[in-house]
């Protein structure tokens, strides 16, 4: 190194070599995968679940302003009467399977839509130990409010697409899902 250069953060300037690491690169360090020294860097810009990750977020950033100011909702109080609108009646565990949000996350925001009387909680019959959420009245005028504007910006989002790519999109999203399920680190 020379004696103007400054040494890379992280590294430690005096040695050539971690212990142990061997001599797997020309100067006798290990090769550092993060700039890509060890041919498998990982780029985030390519690395497919930060990307789909900041889809996601972008999205429903989008989304959570237009619920927020016009509705009063954030986005796992969306997600809760989404899931009630179309399956209902579902316990709070069942919300959390479908959601894939935490136990924490459903239970703040399903008593914040209860006191805002946009769900009821009722006794399953069945098993009386069981409670069952469904939107109240005011959570499906809530509800029937925000599909049509959700669809319209789903419809947008993709306008771009041929019908041959939305049916290929479609199709990755559920076979990812699927695969994610099974695949673990």
């Amino acid at each position: 190194m020379s004696e103007s250069a400054s040494p890379a953060p992280g590294s430690n300037p005096g040695t050539d070599a971690e212990p142990g690491s061997g001599s797997r690169s020309g100067s006798g360090r290990r090769p550092n995968p993060a700039r890509g020294e060890d041919g498998k860097s990982l780029r985030l810009e390519r690395f497919l679940p930060y990307r789909l990750s900041i889809l996601a977020n972008r999205i429903s950033s989008t989304l959570a302003r237009a619920y927020a100011e016009t509705f009063d909702l954030t986005i796992p109080e969306w997600r809760v009467m989404a899931v009630l609108g179309r399956f209902a009646p579902l316990t709070a565990n069942a919300i959390c399977e479908a959601t894939q949000m935490d136990k924490v996350t459903v239970s703040r925001a399903v008593q914040r839509l209860e006191r805002a009387g946009r769900i009821e909680r009722a006794t399953d019959a069945a098993d009386r130990r069981r409670v069952l959420l469904r939107l109240s009245a005011d959570g499906l005028d809530v509800y029937g409010r925000i599909a049509p504007l959700a669809l319209d910006y789903e419809e947008r989002l993709i306008a771009d697409l041929t019908p041959e790519e939305r049916d290929a999109l479609v199709l990755l999203i559920d076979r990812l899902t699927d695969m994610a399920a099974r695949t673990e680190i």
